[in-house]
Order: structure tokens, then C-alpha cells, then sequence
């Protein structure tokens, strides 16, 4: 039996992911019945070296490396193949990303010999930290001059700088041609900054990372794919790894995923790989869909049937697409599609809950049935939407949620504890924050073994008061004085006294351990606090656990880093690097308090059966989520921005784009991409929506504008059903 590569088009919900897995399941079936039959056949297998053997997935031989777009997709891909092989056989289910960073990391001794680097293992940077530091490094170079004609604040021009490392990296571009690169592509612009200017600053980044032995998501990138990739010690032992590779939506990855598995089939693997013409989520955040294309030619091609028979997008994609790129056509919309359009954009926000909440309590759709989709969700719909929704006793799922640490009152009261105890700390902590500190750490539940509600032995009046009267401001030791010292302490009550009490007794405790150099860190004060105040007497809820493991990953991550970079005696003028304790600890507060750190508020994947709650999501996100719904909102279709990428396209993506590499964009190029990417968003949406869209349309957006989006001609064309529906 001999295997052979086979390339799998499909739109989305046509069955590409399953077809994978059934490819890979009669790989080993066939080995199965080949090894079974070893013995009692002639070995006619002996053919030319061209023809592959099949698969031999023992524990002893080479595995299978099964790759996909994103997290979420590489857990569900996982479980479906360790599901349909019973788990027999080893498979390692990865990202390209997080395929690049484990072979990195693994084979960082042939880098250090190689590029004669310091023998030192590597450490992870987090975008953030990678932003804190890049900024720092660049700082003398980015004056008020120079950010005046970028444009932009100093945090924006950092990340966009970085930013272009990573679709250079992807791109397989050496670092040093990234200034090539934009000055080719950006010849017929006005630009406000030098790209030899742009292409120094990052040489210079990259050499103070590799020094330190420091890894960014592009320095993983650049190193994978120019050092790796390219070692010929290195392809013999990946060869000999592999026997086979599954990719899974395949027009999400970046072009250098394109040498890995040019590389792998080269070398005698079979290869199973699926693609989305729909698809490209990622375009303009590093994948090449053309240049992985280029697989087609190397495999045995199969085209799936179109959009799954249970969605609209049989019946709609092709006159809607029409009408929105050619919209003096007549043409109505069947009663499957309708609209609701107000005035305001408030009245839309809150005619559209009411829609979702009739027909809910109608029993005409379920919640998990429901999803609202939108070109990008600002604080104000995100906030209306769930709360409306939530007081009707609707729940709602917002994908990817992240929201900023410091917005957590847990969060707040822990740093808070860290500026008490720790000295040099005393700016860094008001009134307000003392008495939210007193407020959360004096909560606790009346049964915590059945998660009753929590109760709060020092309440915001109380806490307020003795904030007022007990708290003693100092730049270097801030302090709270016995509950004694306020006259009237008597109208605070016992158990708010108890409580106070309490958490004086661990603060003193905590401060003549630190002054004894009894405690290790401050990661340990934030254990110790997390187990007597938040663990002991209650049980967190998810959103909080989330956020309290968030918060101990970023400053166990953050204080790695500190050390490594004192270990190195590094030359950068920051007061984090070569300074004491206490100035640390202020650089990490302040960073959390700039809302950089984010944590997901609810588990990603949770127990038992699906959540159900209303989808809350933006375009990429529910897009990327591969999700499914019987009725979708498509919030805010007269916005211009369902035609723009948006936050999902980064500052000189085009330019990286291995067909065009280094080539000008223009606008003709800009308008074509926009059709292109509206035509995508309209086919995937309705491949994943079974019963009904409703279009809802403001005429004017948030900042009183009309809108004028290239939605309009639908809304305009399908039934309305604001004028049967109250406005609250």
C-alpha cells in the first residue's frame, strides 16, 4: 500500500477537519493490514525509491505532527484524532507558532554553537514585557520629534515597529532586509519615518534579545526559520521525527510553514493538508493563503462539496455578495434575513437585546442557539448588550474577553498589599485603595463547601471610615494604625473589627519577614496572601481564578526576567535592571496599571456540556472560533469597517506577502483586498448560520456620523422588524 499526500479544498463546515482525520485513520488501518499480512505474503515491496511505505505508528518508530490555526482548533483537532484511533498511536497536535517555539527551545544548543551565542537557556518574553523593554532599549532614539511625525503615541509606534519583525519572521525575511523590504514597498508614499531608521532600531533589538538569550515571538520566527530550518544537522533529525504531518486550515499559517512542509514531503512523509478559499482569518496578521496554495501541486487534490446543506449560504451567499458588489441591482432578500434599523445607535443596542429577549422566552430560539457578531465591539455595546441580556436571566459569552488585570478588585487589593508591605512602595497607594483592600480581604462565605453567596465582615462604609482615620500616608512606609486610634471605633462594630484586626496581624507579620529576608519574593507574598484571604474562607469563581493565576504567571514571568537581565549586567539605562527590590516591584504595578496584562474571564474550555449563554463576538473572533448558530446579529451593518481588516491587519502586512515581496500597495490594491475580504466574511458567516441573520443598522454610529457601510444595500433589501419590536 503506498500513501500519498493529499490536499483537501473545502468551504467552512464542509468537512475538511473530518475528512483529515479519516485520511489519517486509514493511514494506520492500512499499516495495520500490511504489518498483519508481513508474514504470510512475498515481500513485493521492495519498488522504487519515489513510491512511500506506509505507516508504521508504533511508540518506537517516527510520530505524526498534526498542526492548526490556532489553540482552540489544535485542542479540538487533538481530541478528534485521539478519539477515532482510540489513542493508539503518537501524534503531536501543535500550532506553527508553538511548533516553532518547543524546536527552538529544544534545539537552542545548536543555535548557541552555531551563531556563537552565550551558553544560557533561553527565557520566554510576553508581548508586554517584549513592549516594556523595546521601549526602554529604544527610548533615547524615539524623541518628541520623532514620534511627532510618526503620528502616533510612543506605545503604538513600539508595537507597530515590533510588529513588523514578526510578519518579516513569518515571511521567512531576514531581519536585516526588513528596511529593504518597506523601502521598495513604500517608495511611492509620503512616509513620516526612515525604513533604514525602522530596520536599525530592530537590529538593534534582535542583538540585545540574542545576547541575553531572550526569545520574542519574532526572534522565535527569525531563528526557526533562517537557523533551523536551514541546518542540515537539524533536517536530518526532524526527518527522522516525522513520519507524517496534518494540517488543518491551512490559509491561516505563514509562508515559512511552507518550507517545514516542503521539507518533511521531500524527505519521504505523507502529508494531509486542508484549505478554506473562504478562510484567510489571519491575513494581515502574518499567513500567506497563496504561498501555502502551493502545496496543491504536490498532493492529490480533493474538493469537498460547497456550504453544508443546514446553513443559509446555499441559498444566500451568492445574491448577497452580488448585491453588495453591485448594488443597483433589484433584488429582495427572503424572509431569512431582516433588519433592524434605528436612528441612534443606542436605540439599536437595545432593540436588538429585546429582540433576542423575546424570542428566548418565546421559546423560539435557546441562548446558545444565538450569536452577535460585529466588526469591532467597544466598551459601550459590549456593556449594553450584557447587561441587558443578564438581568433578563440570559447569559452571554463573550469570545476572548480580555479584559485588563487592574480591572479586577482582587487584583487591586493584592498589589495594594504589596505596596504595605514592601518599603519605597507608599505613592503607589491612596485612600480609596486601602479601603478597597479592606473590602476584599475581609470576604468570605457563610458555607464554602456550597458556594454560598459572600459576605463582607468590613463593608465600603466602614472601610472608608477607617481608611479616614487609620491609614498613615508615607512615600517609603505607609502604614495602618490599631482600629483604636478613630474616637468613635466603636461604630465600626465587632466583626468589622475582628476583620481589620486580622489582616493587621498578617501585615505585620508579612513586614518582619520581609525585613528578615525570610520571603524569597513578592511572588511569594502573593501566594501566601491568595491562600489566607481569597482561598480560605471562599471559593473564587472562575472569572477570579482566572485572574489570580494571570497574575502570578506575568509575576513569576516578570521577575524571571528581572534576574536575567541583572545576570547580564546590561547597559540599559532603567532603573529595573540595576536597582533594589522596591523599584521593581513599582515597575510591575505600574505596568499592570497601564492595562497591559489581560486574562481571560472565563475558562477556555469549560466542564461538561456547552455554556448556555448568548456568543458575543467580533468578526475575527468568531470567525478564528470555527462556531455554529441557528440565528446570528450582525451588529452594526452600516459600518464601514465590515469591508477593512482593522486591528486584525498589521501596519506593512501587504508588504511581507511572499508574491509580492516588497512590492508598493496601492490603492487599487486596497480596494481589491477589501472586496475580497468582504466576500470571505459574508460566505464564512453564513456557512455557520442555520435558521436566520438579522441585519442591525443605526443611521448614525456612536460619533454621530452616517453610516454608509457596504452592508447597506442588504439592509435595504430584506424585511424590517424594528416597528415590532418596543423600545424599553
Amino acid at each position: 500500500m503506498v500513501l500519498h499526500s493529499i490536499w483537501i479544498v473545502g468551504s467552512s463546515r464542509s468537512g475538511k477537519t473530518s475528512r483529515l482525520v479519516e485520511e489519517f485513520y486509514s493511514w494506520v488501518q492500512n499499516a495495520n493490514q500490511d504489518i498483519a499480512s508481513f508474514y504470510t505474503k512475498v515481500r513485493e515491496q521492495k519498488k522504487a525509491d519515489s513510491t512511500r511505505k506506509p505507516l508504521d505508528l508504533r511508540q518506537t518508530e517516527p510520530g505524526v505532527l498534526v498542526l492548526a490555526a490556532n489553540d482552540d482548533n489544535r485542542r479540538e483537532l487533538g481530541d478528534k484524532i485521539v478519539t477515532k484511533t482510540l489513542g493508539k498511536y503518537p501524534i503531536r497536535a501543535k500550532t506553527t507558532l508553538g511548533f516553532f517555539q518547543d524546536e527552538i527551545i529544544l534545539f537552542w544548543p545548536l543555535l548557541i554553537e552555531s551563531l556563537h551565542l552565550k551558553a544560557q537557556f533561553p527565557v520566554r518574553l510576553r508581548p508586554e514585557t517584549e513592549q516594556e523593554l523595546a521601549t526602554k532599549l529604544w527610548r533615547s532614539q524615539l524623541d518628541e520629534e520623532t514620534l511627532r511625525r510618526a503620528g502616533v503615541n510612543e506605545y503604538r509606534l513600539v508595537r507597530r515597529i515590533l510588529d513588523l519583525w514578526q510578519l518579516a519572521a513569518y515571511s521567512g525575511t531576514p531581519c536585516e532586509d526588513i528596511g529593504l523590504i518597506l523601502q521598495r514597498g513604500l517608495r511611492d508614499n509620503a512616509i513620516s519615518l526612515e525604513p533604514e531608521f525602522l530596520g536599525s532600531l530592530l537590529l538593534d533589538w534582535r542583538n540585545w534579545c540574542l545576547e541575553r538569550g531572550l526569545l520574542t515571538y519574532g526572534m522565535i520566527t527569525e531563528l526557526y526559520s533562517q537557523h533551523l530550518l536551514t541546518n542540515s544537522y537539524y533536517q536530518q533529525r526532524l526527518t527522522q521525527r516525522y513520519q507524517a504531518v496534518l494540517a488543518d486550515d491551512v490559509d491561516d499559517y505563514p509562508a515559512i510553514a511552507y518550507q517545514l512542509f516542503e521539507l518533511l514531503l521531500d524527505q519521504g512523509a505523507v502529508g494531509a493538508f486542508s484549505y478554506n478559499p473562504d478562510g484567510a482569518v489571519r491575513l494581515g496578521l502574518g499567513a500567506d493563503p497563496k504561498y501555502l496554495f502551493r502545496l496543491a501541486r504536490r498532493c492529490q487534490q480533493e474538493t469537498l462539496t460547497g456550504p453544508p446543506l443546514d446553513s443559509l449560504a446555499c441559498e444566500l451567499a451568492t445574491p448577497m455578495v452580488e448585491l453588495v458588489t453591485e448594488p443597483m441591482m433589484m433584488l429582495s432578500l427572503p424572509e431569512s434575513v431582516q433588519s433592524i434599523s434605528t436612528i441612534s445607535r443606542s436605540q439599536l443596542l437595545r432593540q436588538t437585546a429585546e429582540v433576542i429577549v423575546n424570542s428566548i422566552k418565546s421559546g423560539e430560539v435557546e441562548p446558545e442557539e444565538v450569536a452577535i457578531i460585529a466588526p469591532g465591539l467597544d466598551a459601550i455595546a459590549r456593556y449594553t448588550l450584557i447587561e441587558i441580556l443578564t438581568k433578563q436571566n440570559i447569559q452571554v459569552e463573550a469570545l476572548n474577553n480580555q479584559r485588563p488585570l487592574i480591572s479586577s478588585p482582587i487584583i487591586r487589593a493584592l498589589l495594594t498589599l504589596l505596596a504595605l508591605v514592601y518599603p519605597g512602595l507608599g505613592r503607589l497607594v491612596d485612600r480609596d485603595a486601602v479601603a478597597e483592600m479592606l473590602v476584599i480581604l475581609s470576604q468570605r462565605q457563610e458555607a464554602p463547601e456550597n458556594n454560598s453567596a459572600l459576605t463582607t465582615d468590613i463593608d465600603p462604609v466602614r472601610a472608608g471610615l477607617i481608611a479616614d482615620h487609620c491609614f498613615v500616608p508615607h512615600p517609603d512606609h505607609p502604614n495602618l494604625l490599631a482600629v483604636e486610634t478613630f474616637e468613635r471605633w466603636d461604630r465600626i462594630g465587632y466583626a468589622a473589627t475582628s476583620a481589620y484586626g486580622k489582616i493587621l496581624a498578617w501585615l505585620e507579620k508579612q513586614r518582619s519577614q520581609q525585613v528578615q529576608r525570610l520571603l524569597p519574593s513578592p511572588i511569594s507574598l502573593l501566594y501566601v496572601a491568595i491562600q489566607d484571604f481569597m482561598c480560605k474562607d471562599a471559593n473564587p469563581s472562575y472569572e477570579q481564578i482566572a485572574a489570580l493565576r494571570e497574575l502570578l504567571e506575568t509575576a513569576q514571568h516578570y521577575w524571571e526576567i528581572d534576574t536575567r537581565l541583572k545576570q547580564t549586567n546590561s547597559k540599559l539605562s532603567s532603573s529595573s535592571l540595576n536597582s533594589e527590590l522596591s523599584d521593581t516591584i513599582t515597575e510591575f504595578i505600574q505596568l499592570l496599571r497601564r492595562g497591559t496584562i489581560t486574562a481571560n474571564p472565563y475558562p477556555v474550555r469549560p466542564i461538561g456540556g456547552a455554556r448556555k449563554a448568548v456568543t458575543l463576538a467580533t468578526i475575527f473572533q468568531y470567525r478564528s472560533s470555527r462556531r455554529f448558530h441557528r440565528w446570528q446579529f450582525w451588529l452594526d451593518a452600516g459600518s464601514p469597517l465590515w469591508a477593512k481588516g482593522g486591528a486584525a491587519t498589521l501596519f506593512g502586512a501587504p508588504f511581507f506577502l511572499r508574491e509580492r515581496l516588497g512590492e508598493p500597495w496601492t490603492a487599487e490594491d486596497e480596494t481589491l483586498a477589501d472586496e475580497q475580504r468582504l466576500r470571505r466574511i459574508l460566505a464564512d458567516l453564513l456557512s455557520r448560520v442555520s435558521q436566520r441573520v438579522y441585519l442591525c443598522h443605526s443611521e448614525l454610529a456612536v460619533n454621530g456620523q452616517e453610516q454608509l457601510g457596504p452592508l447597506l444595500p442588504l439592509v435595504n433589501a430584506c424585511i424590517s422588524v424594528a416597528a415590532e419590536v418596543a423600545v424599553p
